[in-house]
């Protein structure tokens, strides 16, 4: 299998790099039947690394974001939409994937309903999201209290943070099927998130300057970061876990 921890570093700020090694490896070790739709594509980065098979489609309602995924050769095609009002047909797709994506949706219910209606009978739908954990479990909470949490959940432009159970309703009601699910990501990974969005601000500056996160992807600059966020990368599911991943199917 490949590095995947190592090969998000070279392109991201550590703490991204971090949750998205691990979430690359879930994909390693699933069916995904063709046509394949990635709900909320973003810039593409994520599918080029973590898919050898080119990915059909790819929608997404940002526009700079969409664009920048066209420098990627991961999809056939690439489609600027919101995914409450897909342009497909119904029962177009035999498989769906939506990496760390709902979560940020304030209508999710209508993307859970379109998602089911462009998906064949049968067919795996795959996502991730942070779960209940996720708040409560911020280092900062305990001393600055509700108040940090909100902000928190601002910034990260979290609209949700549930349980499995509230998951399930929810693709219940869109008329998918919930067959497995497993968290992952412990509290002590998630402090290392928590703490990148501060650590991270030279990274901001290089991205704003340069359209780069990282300067210099050379392994000499990335070693001392890799042997530090390593310890924190196992894909193992964990009980206290800050993350769920979800696998779905259309009935």
């Amino acid at each position: 299998m490949k590095d995947y921890l190592y090969l998000h570093l070279r392109d991201l700020p550590y703490f991204r790099a971090l949750l998205r090694g691990v979430e690359s490896t879930y994909y390693q070790n699933i069916d995904l039947p063709a046509p394949i739709y990635d709900v909320g594509c973003g810039d593409g980065h994520f599918a080029s690394l973590t898919f050898d098979q080119k990915i059909d489609v790819g929608l997404d309602p940002w526009h700079g974001p969409i664009h920048e995924a066209k420098l990627y050769s991961t999809y056939h095609g690439l489609v600027e939409a919101d995914g409450a009002q897909a342009p497909f047909p119904n029962n177009y797709f035999a498989c769906a994937v939506s990496n760390s994506v709902l979560e940020h949706i304030p209508h999710i219910e209508a993307v859970l309903t379109e998602t089911a209606r462009v998906l064949q009978k049968g067919a795996p739908f795959y996502f991730c999201v942070p779960n209940h954990r996720h708040l409560t479990e911020l280092s900062l909470t305990r001393f600055l209290g509700k108040g940090y949490t909100a902000w928190f959940r601002r910034i990260s432009r979290l609209h949700h943070a549930d349980a499995p159970d509230v998951w399930e309703a929810r693709l219940g009601h869109a008329g998918f099927k919930l067959e497995r699910w497993w968290h992952y990501f412990s509290p002590s990974a998630l402090h290392v998130l928590e703490w990148g969005h501060y650590f991270g601000v030279p990274s901001l500056v290089a991205h704003a300057v340069t359209g780069k996160w990282i300067i210099s992807r050379s392994h000499w600059n990335l070693w001392l970061t890799e042997r530090f966020v390593r310890k924190y990368a196992s894909p193992d599911p964990v009980e206290d876990g800050t993350y769920t991943f979800y696998i779905a199917r259309k009935g």
